[in-house]
């Protein structure tokens, strides 16, 4: 097998026997890079000489028994996130050339645990909606999805085993969903956002993408760890499993968007349901989600209009036009329709509480379809964003071929800090598709 399409796990492993170098590890990435960086376009800002002297550095501590869970091991890092030793710019004309002065928090921990970070990944204007040079490795005609673009492509291109993204709204599960790759946004509050380009304090999440549920759990179990300096962050939680059942039970969630959905996901996430060696039930939501959708919007345009209205007062020319309408949407939303939205999401937190007493998890939609042929269209948060406003774990697993032949992932999700569960779970699933295959 080429070194490239190693799993990080099993590349670890093998680092920890003596059998492979990161240096030789991480210089066949570079390589591969170099060959297809030119058409994806994943990357904002990559270093190779720094990349191979940190895999260096990564080899001497193998031999001096002193190795972290993640050493030598490349990622790629979503250009909103700091970096001392990198530029981050956030997508965006403003920032161009922006250095930070230290790490985000989990650069730190990532850095601590020896992973070697390979450079910044393409993302949308300030994690929103206007588009990078990203383009999706299945078809170069068609967005990666967005806002993580370039953490997204640069997974499933086998340019790094594993990158790190954020979600708003839909931009961890949405992008994995196009480009056929697991990605996994865990509770609200277990993974710091210190360091962080801030869109929405209720709504921002970091994420993990790679190519299998090992691979994410070996990256959550370094992330999932308390900063201080988060205030939102969950301070007795633990990144551990609850014992879950052995045959679970799967609630089957169209959800209150289900007619923007395309055809071809429609029907196929239906026949999945349908023919699944699983155990799953038809289930609606509770009335309540009837708001889910535009409480959502609320609340991310407001905050949008909060954090970004500086640059939009003063540098608007630098902005794209999609930067600029969201702060315009968000600029009249008023304190009584965001803290009513904010109360609508507590409702609707309360009736999924009573979902999970007689649910393991449910199956619901990632995306409205596979990935938009189209470059200037990241793609819709519709099946999203009202998840992550529930601060709920969430995983896109590759399951579903749309009419072109392109991924349509399907969304697994499990109750609030049951992030281990989720992947428990996920991989469950996984075998037993794979089992009938």
């Amino acid at each position: 097998m080429s070194l490239i399409k190693l799993s990080a796990t099993k590349a670890f492993e093998m680092m920890k026997k003596g059998e492979l170098s990161s240096e030789k590890y991480v210089s066949n990435f570079l390589e591969h890079i170099e060959k297809r960086e030119p058409a994806v376009g994943a990357w904002n800002y990559l270093e190779p000489e720094m990349a191979i002297q940190q895999a260096k550095e990564a080899d001497k501590r193998w031999k001096s028994n002193k190795a972290g869970k993640l050493n030598g091991l490349p990622i790629g890092i979503k250009d909103i996130i700091d970096t001392k030793d990198m530029p981050t710019e956030n997508g965006s004309k403003i920032c161009e050339n922006r250095k930070p002065n230290e790490d985000a928090h989990l650069v730190k921990l990532l850095r601590d645990a020896g992973a070697v970070i390979m450079g910044k990944c393409v993302t949308t204007e300030f994690a929103l909606s206007g588009p990078g040079k990203t383009k999706n490795p299945h078809d170069l005609e068609c967005t990666p999805g967005g806002s993580s673009s370039g953490s997204a492509a640069a997974v499933c291109d086998n340019m790094v085993p594993l990158s790190i993204g954020s979600q708003t709204g839909g931009s961890v599960l949405r992008p994995a969903s196009f480009t056929g790759i697991l990605g996994f946004k865990p509770t609200f509050g277990t993974i710091s956002r210190s360091g962080m380009s801030p869109i929405s304090q209720r709504l921002d999440h970091p994420g993990i993408y790679a190519n299998t549920i090992e691979d994410i759990d070996l990256v959550a179990s370094v992330l999932l760890s308390y900063d201080h300096n988060d205030l939102d962050m969950i301070k007795d939680y633990e990144y551990k499993t609850n014992n879950i059942n052995p045959s679970p039970k799967f609630a089957f969630i169209k959800g209150p968007v289900w007619d923007y959905g395309d055809l071809d996901m429609q029907e196929g996430i239906i026949d999945f349901v349908k023919n699944a060696p699983l155990d799953i039930v038809d289930l609606e939501l509770d009335s309540i989600f009837s708001k889910a959708a535009k409480s959502h919007e609320i609340i991310m345009n407001g905050s949008i209009a909060r954090s970004l209205y500086k640059y939009y007062e003063n540098e608007k020319e630098k902005l794209h036009p999609f930067t600029v309408a969201r702060i315009e949407a968000g600029i009249p939303v008023s304190s009584r329709d965001y803290i009513e939205a904010i109360e609508n999401a507590k409702l609707m937190k309360k009736s999924l509480k009573e979902v999970f007493k007689n649910y393991d998890a449910i199956i619901t939609p990632a995306a409205p379809g596979q990935a938009p042929r189209d470059l200037m269209n990241t793609g819709k948060a519709i099946f999203n964003g009202y998840w992550t406003m529930m601060g709920i774990p969430a995983i896109s697993l590759p399951l579903l071929n749309g009419k072109n032949n392109l991924p349509i992932g399907v969304q697994i999700i499990t109750s609030w800090e049951n992030d281990l569960d989720l992947l428990k779970i996920s991989e469950f699933i996984l075998n037993k598709i794979k089992k009938t295959c």
